[in-house]
């Protein structure tokens, strides 16, 4: 008996030290640190950018069963389709609200600090009312036209209102409502972007008007183009690149702003009377928001908390850095003096000009983009500036517009293969230039005509005499004391 019960204690114990035992022979097979303890993602097709997603409805079941194999239990959970992630999740949401920061308070304050001490208030307002005013669009119908299922050049109306958007729809691994949100952030700072080259001239109720109907002709159509599955540039051959909003945001802003300063005309007394920064202070500030805020622009692109992420994180501060020093060192060069107003621009063409190219290029590549564009885009708020005569005012399209279209041609120089899955050359530099020159043309023409139609309906430029008075009192009956 004494025998028998032995022997069943030592089968016990060797039964409930064999997955120890096999552990251990696993782990003694797969030494640490190598290409089995980490798993790297497979790098996506070109044309899979991380923006376009896949809608699923989630249906949570409950099972009881727990004595079925691992492989049967995958397979099963293969089968549901895509899984909430909550990781991912989180991180998205903190994006969405970095994003969001970026235009209130950063971008109010970054314009609100570059204009005259009368028109403070108003330059700030026109952030503040453009957020509101897009995410009404966006809900209604700007999200279906950019990210429903349409033609290749513009999205249906299937998901106007958000209709079937629910609790448990997802995007891929996050809520749909979080994706949706966080496009709402780009579609809201693009057009007040636009707002910096016609700064202390346009009434507000006029840009109102001529922001909606931007917003719905020519964001959300191009948005279509590049990020939607079945967007024309998105399945172009290669196809265009732009991880987080080179052409769709700052090309797109950039042109808009050139073709509103020339429309509007030069402030009175432009190039007679001076009109320096009313407040720098405010200008720094709204600077480094926006470079804290970017990192959601671009890390959060990636819609998933991983290493994509994380290289677009490096490479967004990365550029930011030799951005900000290429422009003060140019302007300490050509002044013999650097300036807050300088390096907080050059700071800002870095973020605009690594923003197509975030998620594609690694740290030498930023480096290089970065450095560039602190330089080109100098010369665009000075040299090039010069040359077109016109007044934009706040240098909407020499950072933006300039720094958009360097970033979009560096990304098909630059991108990494090992990163993206692409290769660099010739090809893809073709297709970056073909979609900078697509927004550029479509968003210029229709601008245009926009400015042309609201011009004749209800006049986008205030009276001299409101202008000089400042719009803060003429427009708003408010002013800084």
């Amino acid at each position: 008996m004494k025998k028998t019960l032995a022997a069943l204690m030592i089968g016990g114990l060797m039964l409930a030290m064999s997955p120890a035992y096999a552990e251990e022979e696993l782990n003694a097979a797969v030494p640490a640190g190598t290409t089995a303890d980490i798993v790297e993602p497979v790098a996506p097709e070109p044309a899979a950018d991380s923006r376009t997603t896949t809608t699923t409805t989630v249906t949570t079941t409950t099972t009881t069963t727990t004595t079925e194999p691992v492989a049967v239990a995958a397979a099963a959970a293969a089968e549901t389709g895509p899984v909430l992630d909550s990781g991912n999740t989180a991180w998205m949401l903190a994006s969405t609200a970095l994003v969001l920061l970026m235009t209130i308070p950063g971008l109010a304050l970054f314009y609100g600090g570059m204009v005259r001490k009368k028109n403070v208030l108003a330059t700030m307002m026109q952030s503040f009312a453009i957020t509101a005013l897009v995410t009404v669009l966006w809900t209604v119908v700007g999200y279906s036209l950019a990210f429903s299922e349409g033609t290749p050049y513009i999205g249906g109306l299937d998901k106007m209102f958000l209709k079937g958007i629910g609790v448990n729809t997802l995007a891929g691994t996050i809520p749909e409502t979080v994706f949706v949100v966080f496009q709402m952030t780009f579609a809201i700072i693009t057009p007040a972007l636009i707002c910096g080259a016609f700064a202390e001239r346009m009434k507000f109720s006029s840009m109102l008007v001529f922001m909606t109907l931007w917003s719905l002709f020519v964001y959300a159509p191009v948005t279509h183009w590049v990020w939607a599955a079945d967007g024309w540039l998105f399945n172009y051959h290669p196809a265009i690149l732009d991880y987080a909003g080179g052409t769709v945001v700052h090309v797109n802003a950039g042109i808009a702003g050139i073709v509103c300063a020339f429309m509007l005309g030069k402030r009175v007394g432009f190039g007679r009377e001076a009109m320096p920064p009313h407040n720098l202070a405010l200008t720094l500030t709204g600077a480094a928001l926006l470079w804290v805020g970017w990192f959601g622009f671009n890390a959060g692109s990636a819609l998933a908390a991983d290493g994509r992420a994380g290289m677009a994180m490096a490479a967004t501060q990365i550029a930011t850095g030799s951005a900000a020093l290429s422009w003060m060192f140019a302007e300490w060069y050509r002044k013999g003096s650097p300036s807050v107003l300088g390096i907080t621009s050059g700071a800002v063409s870095g973020l605009v000009a690594i923003t197509p190219a975030a998620g594609f290029v690694d740290p030498k590549g930023a480096l290089i983009i970065g450095a560039l564009a602190g330089v080109l885009c100098y010369w665009g708020a000075t040299g090039l500036k010069r040359m077109l005569g016109a007044d934009d005012s706040l240098d909407a399209f020499g950072v933006h517009g300039v720094g958009g279209t360097v970033g979009a041609i560096l990304t098909g120089l630059f991108v990494s293969k090992e990163i993206s899955g692409v290769e660099p050359g010739l090809n893809q530099v073709i297709t970056q230039l073909v979609g900078v020159g697509s927004v550029a043309v479509y968003g210029a023409v229709v601008t245009f005509i926009i400015l042309i139609v609201v011009d004749l309906v209800m006049d986008l430029r205030v009276p001299e005499d409101d202008e000089r008075l400042g719009l803060d009192l003429s427009l708003h009956r408010e002013r800084v004391e």
